[in-house]
């Protein structure tokens, strides 16, 4: 885990990995949404972190780079990137328990768009007007989504569905956020460093809830654990396919995670996307597609997507 970048070329083995990330980031999400209707969210983001790190110590221990992964350079860039992960995962974890899992995972797609602007006014880059048009493309198709929370008059201090909007916003907003900073970490550290100190710090971070803690019923201590592990595991097969194929190729694959919450929402939520989900989360993806393929042919590099930035905090 100690290489940024891609070591062996195998293309069909880093899609599967990513694919395989993607179904347990998936049933992540599902078990949040599960245990969130009666677990407090700082709760889950201790659980997340903290047994996240059982499986990611566990590689980094077996593989003999321990020592390589504690050492660091930018003790205040781990930080500021988990207090914007920390920010990012918890809006998430909120708005799902007002929104269905499609529509949540839907409006979180615009994270990617996001970056593109954080990267041209905070990291300098230069954004031609084929990604400026995309990512309004994308926000349009956003629009799209709040269709319904928009004729109602936006009212998230009365409509539920509203306040899950907003909070899924405003979580794409940190995810773009800690996509910078890992893009600057990437920099000069390793990416088991970015990873472990990640799950550190935001176990220290998400202790500062336990006072909102409950305590929880045996089904639910599971549901958490399985939070955490799965989160850990999930971010290992993801660093995995990207030690495999090219960040360009496999990116665009995050989007398969709609057909995922789709099924998990429709089975086990009876959850059924409208038409302006399904419309507007179609415009989000294809721009967000775009946006990956142009900067595939302008050669530029996403370091922080070898560590699931932006999309997984």
């Amino acid at each position: 885990m100690t290489v940024r970048a891609t070591t062996t070329s195998n293309p069909a083995i880093g899609v599967t990995w990513k694919v395989l990330s993607v179904v347990i980031f998936s049933v992540m999400l599902t078990m949040v949404k599960l245990v969130g209707e009666r677990v407090p969210v700082g709760q889950m983001l201790f659980a997340r972190n903290f047994f996240g790190l059982i499986p990611v110590l566990i590689v980094i221990v077996w593989t003999g780079h321990l020592h390589d992964a504690l050492e660091t350079k930018s003790v205040v860039g781990h930080v500021k990137r988990a207090a914007a992960g920390m920010f990012a995962m918890g809006l998430w974890f909120a708005a799902l328990e007002h929104l269905s899992l499609p529509e949540a995972t839907a409006i979180v797609y615009v994270a990617p768009l996001m970056m593109v602007m954080l990267a041209a006014f905070l990291l300098g880059e230069t954004v031609r007007i084929y990604r400026w048009s995309a990512v309004g493309i994308g926000f349009l198709g956003v629009v799209v989504i709040l269709v319904p929370q928009i004729r109602a008059g936006f009212d998230i201090a009365n409509d539920t569905a509203a306040l899950g909007a907003a909070l899924a916003l405003a979580a794409a907003v940190f995810m773009a956020l800690a996509s910078v900073f890992v893009r600057q970490l990437a920099r000069t550290e390793a990416t088991s460093t970015i990873v472990l100190y990640f799950l550190l710090a935001g176990t220290v971070m998400t202790l500062l809830t336990m006072p909102t803690w409950i305590m929880p019923t045996w089904y639910d201590l599971l549901g958490l654990v399985v939070i955490g592990v799965s989160g850990g595991v999930g971010q290992l097969l993801l660093t995995q396919a990207y030690q495999h194929a090219e960040a360009s190729l496999i990116a665009p694959f995050e989007y398969t995670s709609m057909i995922w919450v789709v099924l998990f929402g429709y089975f086990i939520f009876d959850e059924v996307p409208s038409v302006y989900v399904l419309i507007g989360g179609t415009i989000v993806v294809a721009s967000g597609i775009f946006v990956i393929l142009r900067e595939r042919r302008l050669g530029l590099q996403r370091d922080e997507r070898k560590v699931g930035a932006p999309l997984r905090p």
